[in-house]
């Protein structure tokens, strides 16, 4: 069983919103991961407190790219865009985590910040039968992704790795046009 830390714990909808926001920068582009590694070894670079974080079920929708629904570590968290920072890096707000089985009227409110409707009849749900009724939908996807995370070294790091010039892409668009939704 993995280990959860702290952050990790499920989360009320109120103490969520007690959580400091965070800004992000993310890039997509075929290579992008050689190109950094390169700058690192030619630098004889070494990244400190970097993370590797557990692949995550992202859940997108065809209606917003505002609402950041994703699974990891067995808790469903979902974060709003609440606007950005003067460098354009977008900052999401915590809203709650969630564990397995979610009920029903945790998922409501999930699906409602998705900007979607479906019937939801049980009591509650297992991740399974949630992304189960995600792939049926019309108007979401379910997408796996591996990710690692600090926002001041953040802008050095993007500078010193020469990555500054490409643009700072929110990633549920990008993963939306990976998978044909935008």
């Amino acid at each position: 069983m993995t280990e959860m830390h702290d952050k990790n714990k499920a989360t009320s909808a109120e103490d969520a919103a007690r959580i400091v926001p965070r800004a992000e920068f993310r890039v997509f582009g075929q290579g992008i991961i050689d190109i950094v590694k390169q700058k690192m070894w030619d630098a004889g670079a070494v990244l400190q407190k970097a993370r590797r974080m557990p692949p995550e079920t992202y859940f997108l929708s065809a209606k917003t790219s505002d609402a950041n629904v994703k699974v990891r570590d067995g808790l469903l968290d979902i974060k709003t865009k609440i606007g950005e920072t003067p460098d354009g890096y977008e900052i999401f707000q915590p809203r709650g985590k969630f564990q397995f089985p979610v009920k029903r009227e945790d998922l409501a409110a999930i699906l409602a910040h998705l900007k979607v409707e479906m019937s939801l009849e049980a009591e509650s749900y297992p991740i399974e039968t949630f992304i189960e009724m995600a792939r049926r939908h019309p108007d979401l996807v379910p997408v796996t992704v591996e990710k690692s995370e600090d926002y001041a070294a953040m802008r050095r790091a993007v500078e010193a790795l020469g990555i500054a010039s490409l643009p700072n892409t929110n990633y549920l668009r990008a993963a939306k046009r990976v998978v044909g939704m935008a």
